[in-house]
């Protein structure tokens, strides 16, 4: 089970909200998903069989093809920003063991390439002058290393309670290739503010010597915020590919992909709606942590339409309606509202994922502090009244709770309309005290 480490987390990342996430490696030329196809386990949701599954040698091949000239850093970059990403993460290894970065500890990288250049090196100059944080995906785990040891056809299928196990000596090696890598990339690559650790699962934290590992990240970046996956050590928690039932404690970010591949699919068409992404957003806020968005570049480099498509649509929502998100939490738990509530110092928002019809009614709302409420994106005051007989706090110092009532305007044609309700005197930031 991964425990978060109690640490105190950045600001950035406290108020950042939405982040993007970019998987990617030279098997992308292929249309395959990143990794596992090469253990024999790549299923989609629906389906009960691997598919288009590759032999080890068939998945590395590519690497001897990956030239992605349409690869433009800064425009992806651009696109990241004008999307409302407030950091970016990018697959600098994934688990099948090629670098994407010039690294002295594997001859299995970019650097052999056809297209030669340092793109971790570039991507990440790119993001940072459009003044988004910088995070390292990283996975524990190396299918292809011989010292790990590598993964063969022999031994599929991929086994989930049993895995290979390498020489004492052979895993003292190991560890030193994932430190040496992990050194390369937090003394070379500038300052690097969040690791995303992944593939943990195969080992234990003892046999990782993940505390060891914290200490030499944090000797070297010492600002730097790692993910719970590397075991026993990590600074926040990272569900994945859907929402939690209850929130996890203390900081999180939900990793999300928007069709049900990480890496490009072509077969993969079941796209999620900007709308829906929306609701997720807003949802995950609502609960107190982020969302990390995924994209997958082809492998000539160029992004798919329809994720392009999709962030520009949600970058023109955050445009309008971001001050409910980024530096906000959740409401205060004692707000009664069907639909996910953030609240911004003095502001509460209401996320319209179900429009109500001409009336919407907000119970336990701090009614002699209302100031005023207006509809998001178009500034419009909207008509409220208040119930001031319904609730009364139970404590001297609590201010009277009760009805809000609104009257709702027909829909904007915004992805989710969101109501913000101005209050005076309330206490700031009451909705983190709640958590």
């Amino acid at each position: 089970m991964r425990r978060v480490t109690l640490v105190t987390i950045p600001d950035w990342f406290d108020e950042a909200a939405f982040g993007l996430f970019v998987h990617w490696d030279h098997a992308s030329q292929q249309g395959v998903e990143i990794g596992w196809p090469l253990v024999g386990h790549s299923i989609l949701p629906g389906r009960t069989e691997p598919e288009a599954d590759v032999t080890v040698a068939q998945y590395q091949s590519t690497a001897a093809t990956f030239d992605p000239q349409h690869w433009d850093p800064r425009a992806v970059a651009r696109l990241a920003r004008a999307a409302g990403a407030r950091y970016v993460v990018f697959t600098v290894r994934h688990h099948a063991g090629y670098s994407m970065y010039h690294t002295e500890h594997s001859d299995f990288s970019i650097a052999a390439s056809p297209y030669g250049r340092d793109i971790t090196r570039e991507f990440f100059d790119a993001l940072r002058a459009e003044g988004l944080r910088v995070g390292v995906y990283y996975s524990l785990l190396d299918w292809n290393h011989p010292d790990y040891p590598a993964f063969t056809d022999a031994d599929r299928p991929y086994p989930h309670d049993r895995y290979r196990r390498p020489s004492p000596e052979q895993w003292a090696r190991y560890i030193d290739y994932v430190k040496g890598q992990l050194t390369e990339l937090l003394t070379r690559y500038g300052t690097i503010d969040l690791l995303w650790f992944d593939g943990e699962w195969e080992r234990t934290a003892e046999e990782w010597h993940a505390a060891e590992l914290r200490e030499l990240i944090k000797s070297l970046q010492p600002e730097v915020i790692i993910n719970d996956r590397l075991p026993g050590q990590g600074d926040y928690a990272t569900p994945e590919q859907g929402m939690p039932r209850r929130p996890p404690g203390g900081p999180w970010e939900l990793c999300l992909t928007m069709s049900d591949s990480w890496a490009y699919r072509p077969d993969d068409l079941d796209y999620k709606s900007p709308r829906l992404l929306a609701g997720y957003l807003s949802e995950v806020v609502s609960r107190g942590g982020n969302l990390l968005l995924n994209i997958g570049p082809r492998g000539d480099g160029r992004l798919v339409p329809t994720e392009v498509a999709v962030l520009k649509r949600l970058g023109a929502w955050l445009a309008s309606h971001g001050e409910s998100l980024f530096g906000a939490g959740p409401a205060s738990e004692r707000l009664d509202f069907h639909g996910p509530a953030t609240q911004h110092g003095d502001t509460i928002y209401l996320h319209l994922l179900l429009q109500p019809q001409d009336l919407l009614v907000v119970r336990n709302v701090p009614i002699g502090s209302v100031t005023g409420v207006r509809m998001l994106g178009t500034e419009q005051p909207l008509e409220y009244s208040v119930n001031e007989e319904v609730h009364k706090a139970n404590g001297a110092e609590d201010e009277p709770l009760g009805e809000l009532f609104i009257t709702v305007p027909p829909p904007t044609g915004a992805l989710i309309d969101v109501i913000a309700i101005e209050l005076s005197n309330s206490r700031k930031d009451e909705s983190r005290a709640a958590l």
